[in-house]
């Protein structure tokens, strides 16, 4: 039986400019790594077949990350778009022969191989399956003018991360539908398949640590983090 071929799209084209400074974030050090070196680290080691990053830095990327930490998972690098959406639709475009995709942003070093594990596992059932953690906090719904319109059950709100998976046919469907249509406000994969309104998406367990690198204070706590680890 021929096994399902699992690619991931590791997207590492933001600009960073909420960091501040002139290195983009996914490049910055941290305890001696570029922080996409964790990311990308992570699909290496784990059971997806291919990887495909999303970069306007080609020659950093091949030289600093793919040949000097030997990742071979990395077959192609493909040029980012102005949004983020562009730049999954780009890697969309690149794929052959996949059964699934699990989409990934390089900024968030901490995705484990049991995260990974998870999303292959629960992408072959449901189709449509995006990473998040329950909110901690108390979450207010305000109105234009900033004034609280009603506070929703926090049983029911999810703090949404990556990597979030798909069939491959889905999702290509999906992002040419909103691609074509010029829909505004995208701003994560999950939104695209909803959009759809095909497959309902599930949402799976992440990690709290699984953080997007954002701002400087992110920085802090992603640098704590891998402090405690140790």
């Amino acid at each position: 039986m021929k096994k399902d071929k699992v690619t991931a799209i590791v997207l590492a084209g933001g600009s960073g400019t909420r960091m501040g400074g002139e290195c983009k974030k996914q490049y910055m050090l941290l305890n001696g790594y570029p922080i996409l070196y964790y990311s990308l680290k992570a699909f290496q080691d784990s059971p997806v077949d291919e990887i495909l990053l999303v970069t306007n830095e080609e020659s950093y990327c091949r030289e600093e990350l793919i040949e000097k930490y030997h990742m071979d998972k990395v077959t192609k690098i493909v040029p980012g778009g102005e949004e983020r959406y562009e730049s999954v639709y780009n890697g969309l475009l690149e794929i052959e022969d996949s059964s699934y995709v699990l989409i990934h942003d390089g900024a968030r070093p901490f995705v484990t191989r049991e995260i990974i594990l998870r999303c292959i596992e629960e992408v072959k059932v449901h189709k449509a399956c995006v990473v998040g953690m329950p909110v901690k906090d108390t979450v207010k719904i305000v109105d234009d003018k900033g004034f609280a319109s009603y506070t929703p059950e926090r049983n029911y709100v999810y703090l949404v991360q990556t990597p979030q998976a798909f069939s491959y046919p889905l999702i290509l469907k999906a992002y040419r539908k909103v691609i074509e249509e010029q829909v505004p406000g995208i701003t994560d994969d999950g939104m695209v398949v909803e959009y759809l309104q095909e497959k309902k998406v599930k949402l799976i367990e992440g990690s709290y640590q699984n953080i997007k690198i954002t701002t400087p204070e992110d920085y802090l706590t992603a640098k704590a983090f891998l402090e405690n680890k140790k």
